[in-house]
């Protein structure tokens, strides 16, 4: 069969694509440039951009050419460019012909609006400034359920969108393991002692603190011809077209939690980046899934860059660039205190065990707003008590409680579950590469992530989104999505030792 239908469906797509893109550039610079006064065109723009990809992508001359390359994706080998594309793109066709584009623009617009109040009511700790905003988002995602045929549960609608094929109910078993194990674990870590970390709070400026996360994203694989760092409130991570990473992180002159921001991005970029070259501008050209993604951002951030041989390597440059803050802190002691596990307020600071708490409370919300068992005017005493119940903490203003992320100002309900999905993946996929590197250690005290870079390239980032999400970690571990490795380290690395 001719493969002319197939270069027909490549450029109506990079259209698409294109238009996704400029979409995406429209974003970033409203979270990091743009003056607030912008944030009304911003949003009639953000709308426009998004109904027109919508209708590009839903034409029916795209449905027209799926069908008739039917018999070119069965001719060719199912781990093919031209099988994956058609087989990937039938399926976003098929979802994204239920949603009117109308629809799609006013989603976008709407939570562009929304992110532009978020901010001011986060600072000013005032949820009634946001919550019409919320509202809005909240009523847009029940009239975007309703383009579907009824689901098992109305949140696997949401949850698709992040990690495609996944059921509530398998998110569900997985974290009811997770809280299972991880409370107990976490008051028995408590019961251990206090661990000192008062030296990560005081005065670190913010411009040494930038050059060195740059220093550290460099060593990773960072290069100034295709990445960039810039200041936010949020960190996150943007690409608005291959060979363009934008990184993101919080330089907050009173702590250095920005270096594990950085870290994080640097993990979502270098998944981004490694993508296959020839995906650019198609639909397989990012990453599989926002758990997969969150895996590798928490690989970077916490396997990585919590490690005692990182430490190794980077700690004697820290205490050269803060000499006062660290000068008489020793090693040990430094790792000791950025590996602390303590119940915290803020999800995005919280350590590697209490954090999967965090999103287990969003999780929970998340399902009980869009079941409508909890309004939103009602969220932020939901939320204080879910905190209370799970973290033991008391939630003093709602910037440290439910305005503190930007996720459902952004209209990304569903997005949260991702996060502890990609606290397990990382380990499962961070096993397989020892098992094929051998013990990273003295790699990494040497200041050498080349190597794993480049097997994480190869072994996943590659992919892009060839596969399924369970296919590809089914690819890259041998295995189906299993917290007992996660699990397993968490307790190796923090769990007291006996005497």
């Amino acid at each position: 069969m001719t493969k002319r239908p197939f270069d027909r469906l490549r450029k109506r797509l990079a259209e698409v694509s294109d238009l996704t893109k400029a979409a995406t550039l429209l974003v970033w610079d409203q979270r990091v440039m743009m003056p607030p006064g912008g944030s009304a065109a911003r949003a009639d723009a953000l709308g426009t951009l998004s109904r027109l990809a919508q209708e590009c992508f839903v034409a029916p001359e795209i449905g027209g050419l799926l069908e008739e390359l039917r018999g070119l994706e069965e001719s060719c080998d199912y781990d093919s460019f031209e099988a994956s594309l058609i087989r990937v793109t039938r399926r976003d066709y098929e979802k994204a012909t239920r949603v009117p584009p109308e629809l799609v623009g006013e989603m976008r617009r709407a939570a562009a609006l929304a992110l532009a109040a978020w901010g001011p009511a986060k600072e000013d700790s005032d949820f009634e400034a946001f919550r019409p905003h919320l509202e809005t988002n909240v009523e847009l995602r029940h009239r975007y359920v309703d383009c579907f045929d009824p689901p098992q549960e109305t949140y696997d609608v949401l949850l698709d969108d992040y990690e495609p094929d996944m059921k509530t109910a398998e998110v569900r078993q997985i974290f009811d393991g997770l809280k299972e194990q991880l409370v107990p674990l976490i008051q028995e870590i408590g019961q251990a002692g206090e661990i000192d970390d008062s030296f990560l709070t005081g005065s670190f400026d913010p411009h040494e603190q930038r050059e060195l996360g740059l220093e550290i994203a460099r060593r990773f694989g960072y290069t100034d011809e295709e990445w960039r760092l810039d200041q936010t409130p949020h960190p996150f991570m943007t690409t608005p077209g291959f060979g363009d990473i934008r990184l993101t992180s919080n330089l907050r002159p009173d702590d250095l939690s920005s270096l594990f921001a950085t870290m994080h991005e640097f993990g979502h970029g270098a998944y981004e980046w490694g993508v296959d070259p020839g995906f650019a501008r198609t639909p397989l050209g990012s990453g599989v899934s926002l758990g997969v993604h969150e895996s590798q951002s928490r690989t970077w951030e916490n396997l990585v860059g919590r490690s005692r041989s990182f430490w190794r390597y980077f700690y004697p440059r820290l205490q050269e660039v803060f000499p006062d803050e660290f000068g008489a802190v020793d090693e040990e002691m430094f790792y000791r205190a950025v590996n602390k596990v303590h119940p915290s307020l803020i999800r995005i600071d919280a350590d590697e065990v209490t954090y999967n708490l965090h999103i287990i409370v969003r999780f929970e919300l998340e399902q009980e707003l869009i079941e409508g068992r909890l309004a939103v005017k009602d969220l932020p005493a939901a939320w204080n008590a879910r905190m209370h119940e799970y973290l033991g903490v008391e939630v003093p203003s709602d910037a440290h409680g439910v305005l503190q992320d930007m996720h459902w100002a952004a209209g990304s309900l569903g997005y949260f579950p991702t996060y502890a999905l990609g606290n397990v993946i990382s380990v499962q996929i961070w096993e397989r590469a020892l098992e094929d590197l051998g013990d990273l250690d003295d790699r990494f005290e040497r200041g050498e992530f080349g190597d794993l870079l480049e097997w994480l390239h190869l072994h996943l980032y590659v992919l892009g989104r060839k596969f399924t999400p369970q296919e590809t970690i089914e690819r890259v571990t041998g295995s189906r999505i299993d917290a007992e490795p996660y699990l397993r380290y968490l307790r190796e690395k923090l769990a007291p030792q006996p005497a």
